[in-house]
């Protein structure tokens, strides 16, 4: 049987530059997010997530905000968060917010759900860095509970320190489904990965360097997880960059300053070295960075697919300031060439096995 792969595409509201070279008003780039997003409905993607941050480079805060607009110009794309930085938000509000999504789309919303890479929701919206790990584990408690029994004639009863509890509680609206698929993003903490398993929710590998194969003992570990709990295996997706364009040498040039730019502005808050092109370069050819021609871009992703036994990858495809030309025409070679040239080279391979 054909491994069965869906196609999607990340974004985290990138601050892009205009054709005069200058950074584009945060407004401008919400508006074009939702180009790209029509875009990626037109040409056959299968999922299209948008980040959450609170900082200058990029311009989304309120993804579910933006996700809603998309939901009224697109038609078949399923839409999502990548990710929704729970552990400083409230469950409730989230999944109503998300709630409301899928009622503007027709059942098409999704959440990814984790703690995010960045901290700056945490001062800004009243949280200690202390609570980090009390807070993500009781909210993620409490959205599962949600999304489990909202819809029961009994509704949701819960308990935990960080608010006061609910009994037999409904929250509004509720999704016509009756369930709202939810993934729990995973950066390589093997607890983040069991608590996945323990609740029998889909995981999402976030792998930005690095070889893919080596996440291969986390896919291990998730099923292993889910097996002694008695569940039943959940979709694995993972998360990359990468970019597109009509040969190598073009994708290695148009990308490689842009991409810089957002490493190098990044790094210097974490401590890390400037980003030189042997690090790029290398990360294409051994890493977890999916860059060049379709070809060559879709052979990596049916590698890595093959070896973590995908259900979804997902392009992180907005780079700093790289601008929306490049932006729709990589959205458009994904869509167009890579995604049905994977799909040729996982039957191909399940013919030959």
């Amino acid at each position: 049987m054909a491994q069965h792969l869906e196609f999607g595409l990340d974004t985290f509201g990138d601050v892009t530059r205009g054709a005069d070279g200058a950074p584009l008003s945060h407004a401008q780039v919400i508006r074009d997010l939702v180009e790209q997003a029509q875009l990626a409905d037109e040409v056959g993607l299968d999922f299209f997530g948008v980040g959450e941050h609170h900082r200058d480079d990029f311009a989304v805060s309120a993804p579910e905000v933006v996700l809603a607009g998309i939901a009224t110009k697109t038609s078949r794309i399923r839409l999502g968060s990548a990710v929704t930085v729970l552990s400083s938000d409230d469950p409730i509000r989230v999944f109503q917010r998300f709630a409301t999504v899928d009622a503007l789309s027709n059942g098409r919303a999704e959440v990814i759900l984790g703690r995010g890479s960045f901290t700056e929701s945490f001062p800004l919206f009243g949280f200690e860095l202390k609570d980090y790990e009390t807070l993500f584990s009781e909210k993620l408690d409490l959205f599962a509970a949600l999304a489990r029994d909202n819809s029961t004639p009994g509704g949701v009863t819960w308990q935990g320190s960080i608010r006061p509890p609910l009994k037999g509680q409904h929250v509004f609206p509720p999704t016509e489904s009756g369930t709202l698929k939810t993934w729990i993003g995973v950066g390589g903490s093997p607890e983040s990965v069991v608590r996945a398993a323990r609740y029998g929710l889909p995981l999402m590998l976030a792998i930005i360097g690095g070889n893919p194969a080596r996440f291969a003992p986390y896919v291990d570990l998730y099923q292993r997880a889910t097996t002694q709990l008695g569940g039943t295996l959940q979709p694995i997706g993972v998360h990359s960059h990468g970019y597109i364009a009509e040969t190598d040498a073009a994708a290695h040039e148009e990308f490689f300053a842009d991409y810089k730019v957002m490493h190098d502005r990044i790094g210097r808050e974490r401590g890390w070295p400037a980003y030189g092109r042997d690090a790029f370069e290398h990360e294409i050819s051994h890493g977890s960075l999916y860059l060049g021609s379709p070809e060559t871009v879709a052979r990596k992703i049916a590698k890595t697919a093959r070896t973590l036994g995908l259900s979804r990858f997902e392009l992180k495809y907005s780079a700093g300031p790289l601008p929306q030309a490049r932006l729709l025409r990589s959205i458009e070679l994904y869509g167009r060439e890579v995604a049905p040239r994977v799909r040729e080279l996982l039957a191909q391979e399940t013919v030959e096995a």
